[in-house]
């Protein structure tokens, strides 16, 4: 450490010799706290539980020239300025004006795209070399989804629209809908779970779950992106909702918090495996009410226009308008036996 420094002994004189003794002088103190630690056992053995895992998986290391995978880190900076360029006034720089904003939406998205680019590309070769293919075209591939995500966010901002104003006049308690744009769970959760599930029917899962994952940390909403949501869809207060890969919601529901959109068994192949991508989880049509605790599991039908009240465990279809509360789900229970 000494050694590398010392050049800037010569060019930077006095000065810089002082730096360079208050360097070497921290690493000295880092040294005798490390002696504490066993440092040189810990990492062998950290490496040699990597190989283990490698080996036994089939996973020989392909990232001795950097990481193969995407970064979280870099897909939450990417939303961030997503966000920013989709609400502006909003969700961008808290000293940005309304001159200035189409030159900020620009730049911002430019470097989003970049960035994100980066990230495609990252997924799509992990997923070639994980699959034996050729990667030879995964530079013009990444490029053309990533072309297509930036036409569609016009269409997504106007999506999106429809949510925030769903927002606004289903909660009395929203003053405005700057109010829903800056404050409400699930508004984020949702603009992060329209720009996961177009990555998602686009081909990059891998990117779309992770964004998915980030709203979930921030909101402790969690919607799959492969998720079929339509139109000024609301989730209010939010906490603990759980909505599944394969369930389709329609225009116009209104869900509570710590409602599940769950699966209620999962098929396994002969080997014991579970069964990936199968239809498992609710459809929900238009117009419905779902209030806070409800469970619906399975591949059922909750009706237009119907609600679901709190609490409910709900595991059959359901009919047009119709009104499902944990009294008459008794009732009903009694009544067949």
């Amino acid at each position: 450490m000494v050694l590398s420094i010392t050049p800037l002994v010569l060019k930077g004189g006095r000065g810089a010799y002082r730096k360079v003794i208050a360097i070497t002088s921290g690493v000295n103190t880092v040294s005798e706290r490390s002696s504490h630690w066993q440092l040189q056992t810990i990492v062998s053995q950290l490496r040699g539980a990597r190989d283990a895992w490698r080996t036994r998986n089939g996973r020989l290391s392909g990232e001795h020239g950097g990481r193969e995978l995407p970064s979280r880190e870099a897909v939450a900076q990417i939303l961030e300025a997503l966000c920013g360029a989709l609400f502006p006034m909003r969700l961008g720089p808290a000293d940005l004006r309304e001159e200035s904003e189409d030159f900020y939406v620009g730049h911002t998205l430019d470097v989003a795209l970049n960035a994100l680019l980066a990230q495609a590309r990252l997924e799509l070769r992990y997923a070639a070399r994980q699959g034996g293919q050729d990667d030879s075209q995964i530079d013009a591939h990444a490029i053309r989804l990533i072309q297509d995500f930036a036409l569609a966010l016009p269409s997504l901002r106007s999506l999106l629209d429809t949510d925030v104003l769903a927002a606004y006049h289903g909660d009395p308690a929203a003053r405005s809908v700057d109010e829903v744009l800056l404050c409400y769970p699930g508004i984020l959760a949702v603009i992060h779970h329209r720009l996961a599930h177009h990555l998602y029917r686009a081909g990059l899962p891998l990117l779309a779950r992770i964004s998915a994952e980030i709203a979930h940390s921030a909101t402790g909403i969690d919607i799959h992106p492969g998720a079929q949501i339509g139109p000024s869809f609301f989730i209010d207060h939010g906490t603990g909702v759980v909505i599944g890969e394969t369930a389709i919601i329609g225009e116009r529901v209104r869900i509570y918090q710590a409602v599940t959109l769950g699966a209620k068994r999962f098929p396994a192949d002969e080997d014991g495996q579970l069964q990936k991508g199968h239809p498992r989880h609710p459809i929900v049509e238009d117009d419905v009410v779902i209030y806070a605790g409800a469970t619906i599991l399975g591949r059922i039908t909750i009706g237009k226009g119907s609600t679901i009240g709190g609490n409910v465990w709900l595991t059959r279809s359901v009919p047009a308008e119709a009104n499902i509360t944990q009294a008459n789900l008794q009732h009903d229970d009694g009544a067949q036996k």
